[in-house]
């Protein structure tokens, strides 16, 4: 985009996540280093005192801004978060309790649609607890599909991608027993999410073409099929079709050794067979600074890639590093589609 005029994208809108867990804290703490950070002003849709108080579990006073319209946000953001609506619930860091997973549920859905509108440039999502919002009238399988739903979009376009400063990942199978998963890999699966990766690394990461590396399924993929047959019968078919229509794609690589330091520069995002071989590499790698990115949208959708950690919400514990980089890349991919013009 050498050359290219930069439009500022509208403000982001966040999400509050599950009141009980440390999303709260941890987006006040983002907040408090949204200078040294480079953070795009954001937002947050309700939860103005459970914001408060979470920031003064961290040691700190929270200057809480109210505002009517989205559009208020940049000019408050300098002196103080910008709350947008008045719903809240009373703290109960630890506890979850059903006022909270309304709060949670309203905040999203808010959220979600602001970011539909065009009224926010991005969605930032704190964690959930999904147990707890199907109790209050949550029906998706989790926020990936909420925001798909949201969008128009089918579960199927909406491409979970997991993201650190060392490495992206994409799980092509993600919350199914290890054991269904040989029988979900298939040429048609491979190709269109190599597909989706493709376009939105082009279109909101500035990677054209993506190097995409594709992992085996086996041990050493396979081995020429003495274990097993997934590579030579599925796999390697889908990265012959994708490389005939022009894509950057390389595999399939065995999944031990594609993630060491001497390998990682070669490619700019691993497509990985199911949860654990895309989530423990990036866990391992980029734990404090992981952000799941949900690809596929025609809105920009990220998110810590941590969970509620009731056990040390309110405690000082947590490391806001996280949540800093989902704000951080959703502004930066906010940025890039208000300068192309791109959506979709």
């Amino acid at each position: 985009m050498s050359g290219s005029k930069v439009i500022a994208a509208a403000p982001l809108a966040v999400s509050l996540g599950d009141p009980a867990g440390i999303a709260p804290e941890l987006i006040a703490e983002a907040w408090r280093w949204r200078g040294d950070a480079g953070l795009t002003p954001f937002f947050v849709v309700g939860g103005a005192g459970l914001l408060a108080a979470a920031a003064r579990t961290r040691g700190f006073e929270l200057p809480v801004v109210p505002i009517a319209d989205p559009a208020e946000a940049p000019a408050a953001f300098a002196s103080g978060l910008p709350v947008l609506g008045d719903e809240d619930a009373a703290p109960a860091f630890g506890t979850p309790t059903p006022d909270g997973a309304r709060l949670a549920l309203h905040s999203l859905t808010q959220a979600t649609a602001l970011a539909v509108s065009g009224a926010a440039g991005a969605i930032v999502t704190g964690p959930i607890a999904k147990s707890r919002l199907a109790e209050v009238g949550f029906t998706q399988p989790g926020q990936t599909e909420f925001c798909a739903d949201a969008c128009g979009a089918r579960h199927d376009d909406a491409v979970m991608m997991l993201a650190g400063p060392n490495l992206r990942t994409v799980p092509l199978t993600v919350h199914v027993a290890l054991t269904e998963v040989p029988g979900l890999i298939t040429r048609d699966l491979i190709e269109r999410k190599a597909r989706i990766v493709a376009r939105a690394l082009a279109r909101d990461f500035g990677l054209a073409p993506a190097r995409i590396a594709v992992t085996g399924l086996n041990p050493h993929a396979g081995e020429d099929g003495r274990m097993g047959r997934e590579e030579i019968d599925t796999i390697i078919p889908a990265i012959k079709g994708l490389s005939a229509e022009g894509l950057a794609v390389t595999g399939p690589h065995p999944a031990d050794a594609l993630f060491a330091a001497h390998e990682r520069d070669k490619f700019d995002v691993a497509l990985c067979m199911y949860h654990d071989q895309a989530l423990i590499p990036i866990k391992t790698l980029d734990f404090d600074a992981g952000v799941n990115v949900t690809l596929g949208l025609p809105i920009v959708r990220t998110s810590p890639d941590h969970g509620t950690a009731f056990g040390i919400a309110g405690k000082n514990l947590a490391s806001p590093g996280a949540m800093i980089a989902a704000l951080r890349m959703a502004g930066e991919c906010a940025a890039r589609r208000a300068t192309t013009g791109q959506t979709a």
